[in-house]
């Protein structure tokens, strides 16, 4: 049985008054696929808008302090530390 779907089938938000506080930890992983020059541009901060990193990692913060605004039927986190680490492949540069 789903917790977020009631009697009806219908979608709707639990009660999580009583719960106890958990220590959990969330890992998230992403690539993107862009030519020499643009990573060239990146590593070099050449960007016409400024540190494409820096600006990447605010939004990433920005993004898990929203997550209950994001993502459907969750609740606010308490959350106690983002970590947003960026790696570039220069083996295909």
């Amino acid at each position: 049985m789903f917790t977020h779907i009631d009697e009806n089938g219908d979608a709707n938000m639990v009660d999580v008054s009583k719960k106890n506080d958990t220590l959990r930890e969330a890992i998230a992983q992403g690539s993107i696929i862009l030519n020499k020059e643009i990573i060239n541009a990146i590593i070099e901060n050449r960007n016409k808008k400024g540190d494409v990193l820096s600006t990447s990692r605010l939004a990433g913060i920005q993004a898990a302090k929203r997550t209950s605004d994001l993502i459907p039927l969750a609740h606010n986190l308490n959350l106690t530390k983002i970590e947003i680490e960026f790696s570039i492949d220069d083996k295909e540069i």
